[in-house]
């Protein structure tokens, strides 16, 4: 892991993630799979100029489809981040 775009890929921005951070401060992203919820932290720290209290991971297992007749593939795995920021710090993806 060499830069925090490496460990920081993407937010994710569905109904759960919108209503958490309304509710409860929380933003979800979508991280390495090799990253630890140390190395998170200070890529979100770094890169978004915010405190983060605390973060949780989880690791979301690909999907098994279909391909042909006989043959099955599967999506890929990945890791989901929810990083919870610290009071006073504003909820930053409103501005991106």
């Amino acid at each position: 892991m060499n830069t925090v775009y490496d460990i920081i890929k993407k937010p994710r921005l569905t109904e759960k993630s919108n209503l958490l951070q309304e509710t409860q401060n929380t933003v979800v992203f979508s991280v390495a799979s090799t990253a630890n919820k140390i190395q998170i932290k200070e890529a979100v720290e770094q890169l978004f100029k915010v405190k983060v209290a605390k973060v949780a991971t989880t690791r979301v297992i690909g999907k098994k489809k279909r391909v042909g007749i006989r043959s099955v593939g599967k999506s890929k795995d990945w890791k989901k981040a929810y990083v919870t920021l610290a009071e006073g710090n504003i909820n930053f993806l409103d501005e991106l």
